[in-house]
């Protein structure tokens, strides 16, 4: 079935024609990228939407007039990737630098409860203080973190040995191991 195309190719200028000969032979570009490039050129050598949108393995010529009109108005920037997929991200940047600064804040035994983080001791810290992140989870902490280049054996926070945090009811009490510089020496 043949239709009026609304929206003829322009005409390309040859750096524009060598620029999408280069993407369709190209083996790094993204699959989308190297198939609008196909379309495009088959277009630009006198076929139909239809018969550009199968040239390149597509079944439907609306994309193709969609793509075509683009390439109308922007030239090469149309091949650029436009929506990146997924949802979008719940934490901007200014949440993700929080949950870095908390992370390299070195824990408070009697405010934070622990001498060195974990993922459920920097979230317990995070959802508490004022300017936190009410809804934070591990999953989340952890992700940043990773991204961040942080690792766990790498970035742990370490804390003296021989010394621990106890919670007591009478409150939180430093206990000392007496036999702590035996134990060390003997390592």
């Amino acid at each position: 079935m043949s239709r009026i195309q609304k929206n003829p190719l322009r005409t390309m200028t040859e750096q524009e024609q060598q620029v999408l000969e280069q993407l369709v032979h190209s083996r790094s570009e993204r699959n989308d990228v190297v198939t609008w490039a196909r379309e495009l050129l088959a277009v630009a050598s006198d076929q139909t939407y239809e018969q550009a949108a199968a040239a390149a393995g597509r079944r439907s010529g609306e994309a193709v007039s969609h793509l075509v009109a683009r390439f109308n108005q922007k030239g090469l920037a149309a091949l650029a990737p436009h929506g990146s997929g997924g949802p979008k991200p719940t934490y901007d940047a200014s949440a993700r630098e929080r949950i870095l600064a908390e992370a390299r804040r070195t824990p408070d035994p009697q405010r934070d409860g622990t001498a060195t983080w974990s993922l459920m001791t920097l979230r317990r810290a995070l959802r508490r203080a004022p300017d936190g992140l009410p809804k934070v989870s591990t999953y989340t902490i952890g992700q940043v973190l990773h991204a961040a280049g942080f690792r766990w054996l790498a970035a742990r926070s370490w804390c003296d040995t021989g010394k621990a945090v106890r919670r007591r009811r009478s409150g939180t009490v430093i206990v000392t191991d007496p036999d702590a510089e035996a134990k060390k020496k003997s390592d």
